[in-house]
């Protein structure tokens, strides 16, 4: 399946249904009149989050989306019935973002979550509606409101519990691979990973998603390499993991240029709590990984887990230190919704 994140469509509501000018003309009926019916309200434009989407493929092939406008009414006192209402489904995480592209109109962050972006018109009504006692044979009726209509940027953003950042090569795809189900392309070569992939981690009886996306480089906030447009697919990660190349270029000088383009992006990812793991030790001799430790810890890093994605040596205690960012139960264990107290009833299919 492709993989899509942002997607620009045309929203239309449907305008509502004329009122009928209708009169009664039955054979045999002593007293005629207006008769003419209200017209149907026209169609809402729906937003649903639903879970099992991705990806916003589907929307590089059907930009339109109209919702049904509303029937006319009729004689005989009939309304027009109304207009269907289009609900169009978007993967979790997905933002609706105005024209501008900087507007957030809506926010879509659990599934089942619906909103309606635009109403349909109100229905004209019918002259019936229009009859007193003075004005005994009204004319008059009402067209109906128009539609309302709007272009919208959808930005999608994934839902993770972890993220997965370093420079290229880091070993990330190798390390997402070793600890989830994930098959992500794995090669000797910068930028393997070109499009972010998520992945369910099993750990101690707990259950979380990670979410691994491409390498960073020095510049990526101008646009280098593959640029910074996947790292809002982590902005609502509890925890990053920060991946290091022990054998690749000096570990401190990784760890400055990362920090510097989650720095430049901004949106609270500079804030957020980071877990620094020093990665393929399984290629480097002992002294070595205490030496690189030592380093990055005079560089800030409370802690550093040497780990090797390859061989799963020391992942463990890397897993156990992000269980303690978690919530209580997270949307994987809990359907229904994350929570964060423990005395809260566990979630349960019965």
């Amino acid at each position: 399946m492709h993989f899509l994140d942002q997607a620009k469509i045309y929203i239309r509501s449907g305008a509502g249904g004329p009122g009928a000018v209708s009169f009664r003309r039955e054979k045999y009926v002593e007293y005629g009149g207006p008769d003419g019916g209200n017209g149907g309200r026209g169609g809402d434009v729906v937003f649903e989050a639903v879970a099992g989407l991705n990806t916003l493929i589907d929307f590089r092939y059907t930009q339109h989306f109209k919702a049904q406008r509303g029937v006319q009414g009729m004689g005989k006192n009939r309304n027009g019935a109304a207009g269907q209402d289009i609900v169009i489904k978007v993967p979790v995480g997905t933002q609706i973002l105005d024209d501008d592209r900087e507007t957030v109109l809506a926010d879509l962050t659990e599934a089942g979550q619906r909103i309606t972006l635009l109403h349909g018109g109100l229905g004209g009504r019918g002259n019936a509606s229009y009859k007193t006692s003075t004005n005994r044979a009204p004319r008059q009726h009402q067209p109906g409101l128009p539609f309302e209509e709007m272009w919208v940027w959808l930005r999608l953003k994934l839902l993770a519990d972890v993220g997965l950042v370093g420079l290229p090569n880091a070993g990330k795809s190798t390390f997402i691979n070793q600890i989830t189900n994930t098959k992500a392309k794995v090669g000797d070569y910068a930028f393997t990973t070109l499009r972010p992939q998520l992945g369910v981690v099993r750990h101690r009886n707990r259950e979380f998603v990670l979410a691994d996306i491409p390498g960073l480089i020095a510049g990526a906030a101008e646009g280098a390499g593959v640029g910074d447009r996947f790292l809002g697919h982590i902005e609502r990660c509890r925890v990053l993991i920060h991946l290091i190349d022990a054998n690749g270029v000096d570990p401190v000088e990784a760890l400055e240029v990362v920090e510097e383009e989650l720095a430049a992006y901004g949106d609270g990812l500079d804030d957020k709590p980071r877990l620094v793991a020093l990665n393929k030790i399984d290629l480097i001799d002992t002294e070595l990984v205490r030496a690189f430790s030592k380093e990055l810890r005079a560089a800030g890093v409370a802690k550093v887990f040497p780990i090797s994605g390859a061989t799963g040596k020391g992942l463990d205690a890397l897993l156990d230190a992000v269980l303690e960012y978690l919530p209580a139960a997270t949307v994987t264990e809990r359907p229904a919704g994350e929570r964060e107290d423990d005395d809260d009833t566990p979630w349960s299919p019965l």
